[in-house]
């Protein structure tokens, strides 16, 4: 609104100057606008968290003193300096929205645009008991040399879960390649350990290496052989033999790698199948060896004349031998799932991602990290 006041000039002429006042005025100054609501979440049977941002126009003075929001249905209230504030005396089952009001020396704004609708619910208990996947690093192949062995390949049940206690998991990196290659590392969850693939044999040392599954070994200069693997569970798989100018496949997860012929690669190991990321998945193959061995089914690098191909990334595949480099074993992996009438994890680190299916709640792995519940 507006209004006059009477002035005078030097030549004592009467005029009258306009002055306009803002509509949220009051005795103190001005009332601070609406905040900008946010989202409101839950998490226990009658609490629920508000975030909002702080109004453009904070009022005059412009110093905001405290926030309100207010629940619909109800009308119960919270009070706080800062975003988030959480709502307590909620009923369990009831659906809400919020809103958010600013307050300075002047009085209270406008309430904001109302949240997101939560219900609060009695939180789901932890689950005693979760089943596990836990895949090691490939190894890598070698250079004229045979297929890297997979990454030992584990599963079952971990028991007991004990709520409130932080559990690691590692998930082991795949072995170098090139012209002096590497075992995998291994992958653990909690106590659970599974090995890293073993290494192919290459052109100065010319057997695989032991490991979740064994490496191939070379095929020139001199012949080697494949070493077998082992695996905390049941057992790896062997690599195969070499031959002239022929590298054995690296054994996989779920068979051993096929022994070289003259001049011919020989093929790497098949790997292993787990449902447990919700659909069907084969882990862990082997490597083929130098000169044209297949890699194993399950992402196993194939053998090549020049540079071996890769194991495949978070399968645990064993790399592929190569005439000039050998190719690098693939990362490993690590799954998680329990009954989805359980609920959620309190906590995470490594960013594992959260999906449910089939009745199950499924974390996966694909970085070193560590859960909660």
């Amino acid at each position: 609104m507006s209004f006059g006041i009477p002035v005078r000039n030097g030549l004592g002429i009467g005029l009258r100057a306009s002055i306009s006042v803002g509509t949220r005025g009051g005795p103190a100054g001005i009332v601070p606008g609406a905040p900008t609501i946010g989202t409101a979440t839950t998490s226990t049977a009658t609490t629920a968290s508000v975030t909002f941002t702080a109004p453009v126009d904070p009022g005059v003075p412009p110093i905001i003193t405290g926030y309100t929001v207010t629940s619909s249905p109800g009308g119960i209230t919270a009070t706080g300096s800062a975003s988030p504030i959480t709502v307590t005396g909620l009923t369990t089952g009831t659906a809400y929205t919020f809103t958010v009001t600013a307050s300075n020396a002047a009085g209270t704004g406008p309430a904001s645009a109302a949240s997101n609708s939560v219900t609060p619910a009695v939180p789901l208990p932890a689950p005693a008991a979760v089943d596990y996947l836990v895949v090691a690093g490939g190894g890598g192949g070698g250079y004229v040399g045979g297929g890297g062995g997979a990454g030992g390949f584990l599963t079952g049940t971990f028991t007991p879960v004990v709520s409130g206690t932080t559990y690691t998991a590692t998930v082991g990196g795949g072995g170098a390649g090139g012209k002096i290659n590497a075992s995998g590392s291994a992958s653990s969850f909690s106590t659970l350990t599974s090995f890293g693939g073993g290494r192919a044999g290459h052109y100065t040392d010319v057997n695989g290496a032991n490991g979740g599954s064994g490496g191939g070994a070379t095929g020139t200069p001199t012949l080697g052989i494949g070493t077998p693997g082992s695996n905390m569970a049941a057992g790896g798989s062997p690599g195969g033999g070499g031959a002239l100018y022929g590298g054995g496949g690296g054994g996989g997860a779920g068979g051993s790698g096929s022994p070289a012929a003259s001049g011919v690669g020989g093929g790497g190991g098949t790997g292993a199948s787990s449902s447990f990321s919700g659909s069907s998945v084969v882990y862990g193959g082997g490597g083929g060896g130098y000169n044209n061995g297949p890699g194993g089914a399950g992402g196993g690098g194939n053998g090549t004349s020049s540079i071996g191909g890769s194991g495949a990334t978070n399968k645990g595949s064993g790399g592929g031998g190569g005439g000039s480099n050998g190719g690098s074993g693939g990362s490993g992996i690590i799954i998680i799932r329990y009954l989805d009438t359980f609920g959620n994890a309190a906590s995470t680190t490594g960013s594992p991602t959260l999906t449910q299916t089939g009745g199950y709640k499924i974390y996966t792995f694909n970085a070193s990290g560590s859960i909660t519940w």
